[in-house]
């Protein structure tokens, strides 16, 4: 029995899903259902005898404590947080609150039913904290890319939440012996993805005939990082990671925001053609630059591929080519998440930031 909390998110689902199917074991997925957690991404497990849904909040001591007693689990991962940047500029207050205090009760609650385990058990069980490498800050176009032993230098309220969450973890551990893991991955993209972040919102608008927003001049630089490959990552660091560590996970595809939207239109083109044959590419609109824009982002993963032999399974365009396929073949699901309140945000954030071309 392991616990996820976050598992309706767009990572955290994708994780549910694939240890399921892979017959690793029981699962308890204790999510708060906020805008970006969807029970329809766990559909084709929702009566697996396996799993078993709870809906709640990271924040809630008791709650947390009844199911730690209850089912015992082996290992926590802890998907939950808020993950848009856009969002933390408007409104960093409910980052702060759930990356930083949900966490930090987390760790209280695991802390104590950790306690109460036998010894043998103590030593096998896991707490696996998700974590970003936006808390790195942001690389020039030249300098080596990001190691964990990059020194912290978060340059977003998002960024921030996460990596004072981070430092939460590592003294639950280096005060009290909490076996925990953490790891900073790279941008993810795949199914399932909430369509405020890049790849889905593109996706979204292009297939609608909507303009499709680009910050300032498109050339940050981001690794991309197919969430399947991240899973595997995540097994990997649980099933041999050294408490206490920290593991670096990268797609090894650092592509520039513009060069990606023009592969989804160049994608989109072949596969959902626009009538009369307009290209997609000539829905792309810049607007002005996000605030403290980071410009770019790189992982250095050869600690989790020498120490655990992982590495990345999904090349950038075949992993960008079964992402709009997915898009393209779930149109309920794009549409049932997509509602009154999505539209009212996309509109807020991005009007009257179109520059002139």
């Amino acid at each position: 029995m392991i616990l996820v909390t976050g598992g309706c998110g767009f990572i955290g689902s994708a994780f549910v899903l694939e240890w399921l199917q892979g017959g690793h074991g029981p699962v308890v997925n204790l999510d708060l259902l906020t805008y970006a957690g969807h029970p329809g991404n766990l559909a084709a497990v929702a009566k697996d005898p396996n799993y078993h849904f709870v809906h709640g909040d990271i924040g809630n001591a008791a709650l947390v404590a009844q199911l730690l007693a209850t089912h015992r689990p082996r290992a926590i991962i802890n998907f939950a947080a808020e993950s848009h940047v856009d969002r933390s500029i408007s409104g960093p207050m409910a980052f702060a609150q759930t990356n930083v205090v949900g966490t930090l009760s987390l760790l209280d609650a695991t802390l104590a039913y950790w306690r109460t385990l036998p010894a043998p058990e103590q030593a096998l069980f896991r707490f696996l904290h998700v974590s970003t490498d936006e808390v790195f800050g942001s690389l020039s176009a030249q300098a080596p890319a990001f190691t964990e032993q990059h020194r912290f230098e978060p340059n977003s309220p998002y960024s921030a939440s996460k990596a004072a969450s981070d430092h939460f973890v590592r003294s639950f551990q280096h005060t009290y012996g909490l076996p925990t893991l953490t790891t900073h991955c790279s941008n993810n993209y795949g199914p399932r993805q909430f369509p405020e972040k890049l790849i889905p919102l593109i996706i979204h608008n292009a297939l609608r005939g909507k303009p499709l927003p680009v910050y300032g001049d498109g050339q940050q630089i981001r690794d991309w990082l197919f969430v399947n490959d991240h899973c595997s990552a995540i097994r990997a660091v649980l099933t041999g990671g050294q408490p206490g560590e920290t593991y670096n996970v990268g797609g090894r595809s650092e592509r520039a925001n513009l060069d990606v939207v023009n592969t989804i239109c160049r994608t989109l083109d072949e596969l959902r053609p626009r009538a009369g044959g307009t290209p997609h590419a000539a829905l792309i609109t810049h607007v002005a630059d996000r605030p403290g824009h980071d410009r770019r982002y790189a992982i250095d993963d050869s600690k989790i591929a020498t120490q655990l032999g992982w590495q990345p399974a999904v090349g950038f365009d075949e992993g960008m080519r079964q992402t709009i396929q997915w898009y393209l073949d779930n149109a309920a699901w794009v549409e049932s998440v997509t509602s009154g309140s999505y539209r009212q945000w996309v509109d807020q954030q991005y009007q009257g930031l179109a520059q002139p071309a």
